[in-house]
């Protein structure tokens, strides 16, 4: 059985093609069964009781010449930046679905990054503006990079602020990328970064918000991929009772993101203000954004569809 590590993975994959490729999917009719999530209790680096989590991301497409399911298994372990090892370590299978054969295994944290990107570039296809030129990340982690590529790939962004809330991290990551022609430089101070930006990105592990809904300049795209627990959020509340509300799939988003879980949980929402998921807006159910002037959010929270429709790509492009 073939495997293919990060490596492969980053020689295959590029923004475009993968947006493509789960704008397919999300407009087809594959079964995502809900993850499961296990909170496993742990001790950190300092001694501290944290919560690691293991997910379990099962989906298939059915029926049909092309047949696939994939599995991924991922570990997600906060405070291994303590130890300076990724917060997220993971393993995806790839089965035939006419005979159940196995097909190939890939570096699932790779692909995690990849398609967690590739999701809110699509997104942002919908919901950002045409002419979006300046987007602020917030964060530094293993994500980070990505999300700027994948915002890069689908809008004329010429200047990234990154800002992160250990400077030094947000100075080396910006070094890295300018060296390699990314229009980014680090930001010390996120309330001018941001009401300075056409997007706004965040990829963070936070419990209490970071961007705010005052911050936001008319006409803002707001995304967000962290925060994945219900206990997390990286919005406030007046965010996101001032803009227009999209998530990856309302199954996921609405019952493990804080962002929008918390919000429902205290009343300062309803479900049913969440407009569209990826599904809705693929599908041409809803238009995505309406006005110059909108502010729009999207929240996402991952889904196995994005890593299978990740993995068929690769499979298929080796």
């Amino acid at each position: 059985m073939l495997h293919l590590d990060q490596s492969e993975l980053d020689r295959i994959l590029t923004f475009p093609s993968l947006v493509e490729s789960l704008r397919q999917a999300f407009a087809g009719t594959w079964t995502t069964p809900l993850r499961q999530h296990h909170g496993m209790p742990g001790i950190d680096a300092t001694g501290a009781e944290v919560e690691n989590a293991l997910l379990l991301m099962p989906a298939w497409t059915g029926p049909g010449k092309e047949n696939y399911i994939g599995v991924k298994l991922v570990a997600v372990y906060p405070s291994n930046g303590q130890l300076g090892l990724p917060s997220i370590h993971g393993l995806y299978y790839l089965i035939d679905g006419h005979t159940g054969q196995p097909l190939a295994t890939m570096d699932g944290a790779r692909m995690t990054v990849w398609r967690t990107a590739a999701a809110s570039a699509l997104a942002s296809t919908y919901l950002s503006r045409p002419d979006s030129s300046t987007l602020t990340m917030i964060g530094a982690g293993a994500l980070s990079p990505f999300m700027i590529r994948a915002h890069m790939a689908v809008r004329p962004i010429q200047e990234v602020f990154l800002w992160n809330h250990n400077i030094r991290k947000a100075h080396e990551l910006a070094e890295q990328l300018r060296s390699e022609g990314l229009p980014v430089t680090s930001h010390p101070d996120l309330v001018t970064a941001v009401g300075k930006s056409d997007i706004v990105s965040a990829a963070t592990l936070t419990t209490t918000p970071l961007i705010f809904g005052k911050w936001l300049k008319p006409g803002t795209h707001v995304d967000t991929v962290g925060a994945f627990t219900p206990t997390m959020r990286e919005t406030d509340d007046e965010l996101v009772t001032s803009a227009s509300l999209f998530c990856d799939t309302r199954t996921g988003a609405l019952k493990e993101g804080g962002d929008l879980a918390i919000p429902i949980s205290q009343g300062v929402i309803t479900p049913e203000d969440v407009l569209a998921d990826l599904h809705d807006l693929t599908r041409g159910v809803h238009p995505g954004r309406t006005s110059t002037d909108e502010i729009t959010y999207f929240k996402s929270v991952g889904t196995a569809l994005e890593d299978l429709a990740g993995a068929i790509a690769v499979w298929k492009s080796r």
